[in-house]
């Protein structure tokens, strides 16, 4: 709200207006009705003429209430919508600044619900607030008015407002439980609805839809049920709200009759207060709805700000880095320890010493979980080592600028996500830094080098094609060579492929292997589960239990390492059965193809 004061200061001022003139015309009407309207029934040919004169102040009043109106419901909507999007941007930015561990620990689902329900939740508020604020300037007006009039007519007609103070305590106390279910439960259901899209093909290929609909099913009436809860202490709570005001008209009445007798007041007066009570009855409902809003938006708020007051185990340093070519990469004494949900730690990784040059190619080998993509994912700082230090040209990484790490340590992933956008898009990812959007030149570059641009230039469109959702319209090879063509239109000084070409056919990864090397390249930390892949690299570094078993070329590893022979003998018994298998279905085509074209 204090990023936008000049708005909410508008709408609340406007409100405050609406106010003073609301209860100006109650004023008009018991002097009219004093003045014009008694004398006028009574015969007086004077008060008859003033019939029009007084019409004219009653319309006034009510174009000025109409223009008070109309700008406080801009300028308060202005503001709530403003608000929203704060919020909305704060969290999502958040998200993308704190580390994969914190986005491990928090389901998908619970991520959408903080930013959209919770935010709905946390900001809606503010939309009856304005009126709410000008409605206590109306009540402080109104109370020194009534005062002024007669004492027992305005404790007739303020009498209602302690009764409303006391019913809107009860009701938070009910309210708050149920509000903080039924939120959980939003995020709950979201989870889940989450989780069964993203396995919509295992669902279908497994024929588990009937309980993927029981579970959502499930969580959906709790959520149903908790909602009828908020409801149903809502339905008792409003007609008490509503009630209050008409039972305050008819005290006025009833307590103005008896002054009016005595002769303490005119009924000018009654009329007035009366008025001016019926008037309180949406001020007072005002109250309600945002009092009815607090307890939903203090959970809402207190779910999104777990998320603000997160920090990051990442704290991002501030030297810049401009490689020329590849980089150093060196890891010295690295270990990586994390703990464990019951209590106890587990080492990842144990004195880690490595000493890549500039340029190199270097494979990371070893069995499964020996802490492979652990090793290079530190390298990217998806992760910072819990002793030890990881250098890229002498420099640590945790001393660089994110900016200058993300552009110049590139990390292509097994799993690739593809947005829906342009294929330009995708590979330049609006990279508007200091250094600028890469223009189509580099991006065609890039394609290239990964060997997609013969599948770019076939599309409708090229660059300016629009791919499905998740690359849907794409292989799974072209997907993960578009995600290589991502990192290589940066010109990265390091470039780390964790089983990033695990779907590329063997001779496309080897010609896009090839086209890594040469003068300027990046260096090459390739994780590779083909021997066809290994054999390319300079080097091979042998990892198994999280540390580093041994190093050197292919041939010196088979000679001198029995655990690298194994894996080099399971790693080509692998490649030789995805190439039958891809041979077999290549036959397969052509043998249909054939038929379909001759069928005798």
């Amino acid at each position: 709200m204090c990023a936008h004061k000049g708005t909410y200061v508008t709408a609340v001022g406007t409100s405050a207006v609406f106010g003073v003139l609301t209860v100006g015309v109650s004023r008009v009407l018991g002097t009219i009705t004093d003045e014009v309207v008694v004398p006028a029934i009574a015969g007086s040919k004077e008060a008859q003429g003033r019939i029009w004169l007084a019409g004219a102040a009653i319309a006034l009043v009510a174009v000025s209430l109409a223009v008070t109106v109309a700008m406080r419901r801009i300028f308060a909507g202005r503001g709530f919508a403003l608000i929203q999007e704060d919020h909305r941007s704060g969290v999502t930015r958040q998200y993308l600044h704190l580390p994969m561990s914190w986005h491990r620990q928090h389901p998908t689902g619970q991520l959408l619900s903080n930013a959209s329900a919770d935010v709905e939740a946390a900001t809606n508020i503010f939309n009856p607030l304005p009126f709410a604020l000008g409605v206590a300037v109306m009540l402080v007006v109104a109370t020194v008015a009534l005062f002024r009039t007669d004492v027992w007519l305005a404790l007739a007609a303020l009498v209602v407002l302690p009764v409303a103070v006391v019913a809107n305590l009860v009701f938070q106390r009910r309210m708050s439980p149920a509000a903080i279910r039924a939120q959980q439960l939003r995020a709950d259901v979201a989870d889940i609805a989450h989780e069964s899209f993203e396995a919509a093909v295992l669902v279908t290929s497994l024929g588990t839809a009937g309980r993927e609909e029981a579970r959502f099913t499930e969580r959906a009436q709790e959520l149903r049920d908790a909602n009828v809860r908020v409801g149903i202490v809502r339905a008792l709570f409003d007609p008490v709200i509503d009630v209050l005001p008409g039972l305050g008209t008819l005290l006025v009445l009833v307590v103005g009759t008896v002054q009016v007798r005595a002769g303490h007041i005119q009924t000018g007066d009654v009329v007035a207060a009366a008025y001016l009570l019926t008037l309180l009855a949406i001020p007072v409902r005002a109250f309600g709805w945002v009092l009815g809003e607090v307890p939903r938006a203090l959970v809402g708020y207190d779910r999104i700000a777990r998320v603000l007051d997160a920090r990051s185990e990442l704290p991002p340093g501030g030297r810049s880095w401009t490689p020329s070519g590849g980089a150093r990469v060196e890891l010295r004494d690295v270990g990586l320890t994390v703990g464990l949900p019951g209590g106890g730690e587990l080492a990842l990784l144990k004195d880690i010493d490595l000493d890549i040059s500039p340029g190199r190619t270097v494979a990371i080998v070893g069995p499964t979980g020996a802490g492979k993509t652990t090793l290079v994912s530190l390298v990217s700082r998806l992760t910072d080592p819990t002793s030890g230090v990881v250098r890229v040209d002498g420099v640590d990484v945790r001393d660089l600028r994110p900016a200058d790490l993300a552009r110049h340590v590139a990390l292509v992933a097994q799993s690739t996500f593809v947005f829906e956008d342009s294929v330009r898009s995708n590979v330049t990812l609006a990279d508007e830094s200091e250094h600028g959007v890469p223009d189509d030149d580099a991006v065609w570059a890039a394609l290239s080098v990964a060997r997609v641009d013969d599948v770019v230039r076939a599309l409708p469109g090229g660059l300016d094609a629009k791919l499905g959702e998740r690359g849907a319209n794409l292989s799974g090879g072209q997907r993960q060579r578009l995600a290589l063509a991502r990192a290589l239109v940066r010109q990265p000084a390091v470039l780390v492929l964790d089983d990033a070409t695990s779907a590329v056919d063997p001779r496309i990864e080897q010609a896009i292997l090839r086209g890594l090397r040469g003068e300027g390249g990046p260096t090459v930390l390739l994780v590779a589960y083909r021997m066809s892949s290994v054999l390319l690299a300079d080097e091979v570094v042998h990892v198994a239990g999280g540390r580093v078993v041994d190093r050197g070329t292919h041939d010196e590893l088979l000679a001198r390492d029995p655990g690298y022979r194994e894996l080099a003998t399971a790693y080509e018994q692998e490649s030789a059965r995805r190439a039958a298998e891809s041979a077999d279905a290549l036959a397969l085509d052509e043998v249909v193809d054939s038929f379909v074209q001759d069928p005798a």
